[in-house]
């Protein structure tokens, strides 16, 4: 057998022992989980860097996506409402209800 066979054999081994693990491999694994954690100053530290990181909008471009938001939420609302009003009136002329 030459080389390349018994590397391919080794590495389908190794694939094969990976697919199954058995019990003490999995808690191993868990444990190992545990030990990763960090403390809270940590998580902290490292929530601080990458909100560093965010690229945060200017003054100007703040004010143009709040005044977005605010026309859009406007414009469904009163959408909304007109459906509404126009369906009640309808099924209330169906209904003889007034």
């Amino acid at each position: 057998m030459n080389r390349q066979a018994k590397r391919a054999m080794q590495r389908q081994q190794r694939a094969g022992a990976e697919r199954a693990p058995t019990p003490a491999r999995r808690k191993q694994a868990a444990e190992a989980k545990k030990r990763e954690r960090t403390g809270f100053r940590q998580f902290l530290r490292e929530v601080r860097q990458e909100l560093k990181k965010v690229n945060w909008p200017d003054r100007k471009q703040m004010l143009t996506y709040t005044t977005v938001v605010l026309v859009t939420v406007v414009v469904l609302t009163s959408f909304v409402f007109a459906l509404d009003f126009v369906i009640g009136k309808g099924i209330f002329t169906v209904f003889g209800v007034e």
